[in-house]
């Protein structure tokens, strides 16, 4: 990689770091590269990025996106995204489909602070958006079903007398 690539790919990296909500970084090593193609398909259909990237370089980017004290050692993957839900339940469904020991969140960028990976895994367990929206539109609907309900019964009772 030349010089004027990595300086392109950190001006890219801090301006989606900027942006992003939350960033999980993983251990990845071991995995086979089905796993990795794996995560990247779940990652794309929950509209979420994927890539492994260099520690120094990964290092100036979360630097210049004014992150701070996100450890960067060994073999990392990093995944990010405007969703800050959709980042965590794609790492920890990801974690817990494949079942392996070398796949482990190691540290995250969660809502503007460092979380560790048992904040990643609540999250995920949280509805999102769409489901909260569901949830909504049913507790409206009962009282209108209830009376609609009601109105058939109270039909039904007075066909029956007459």
């Amino acid at each position: 990689m030349t010089k004027d690539e990595k300086i392109k790919l950190v001006s890219e990296l801090t301006e989606e770091f900027k942006a992003s909500k939350a960033i999980a970084v993983c251990n990845y090593k071991g995995l086979n590269v089905k796993s990795i193609e794996l995560l990247r398909k779940k990652a794309k259909a929950a509209n979420v990025k994927v890539q492994v990237i260099k520690n120094t370089l990964a290092a100036i980017a979360v630097k210049n996106a004014d992150i701070s004290d996100l450890a960067l050692k060994d073999t990392n993957i990093f995944v990010w995204g405007i969703d800050q839900l959709a980042v965590s339940k794609v790492v920890t469904s990801f974690k817990k489909e494949i079942d392996s020991e070398f796949f482990v969140i190691k540290t995250a960028f969660v809502d503007g602070a460092i979380a560790d990976a048992s904040k990643v895994e609540a999250l995920a367990t949280m509805p999102s958006r769409e489901e909260l929206i569901a949830m909504l539109l049913q507790v409206w609907n009962a009282p209108i079903t209830n009376f609609v309900v009601g109105l058939d019964a109270l039909r039904a009772k007075k066909e029956q007398s007459a």
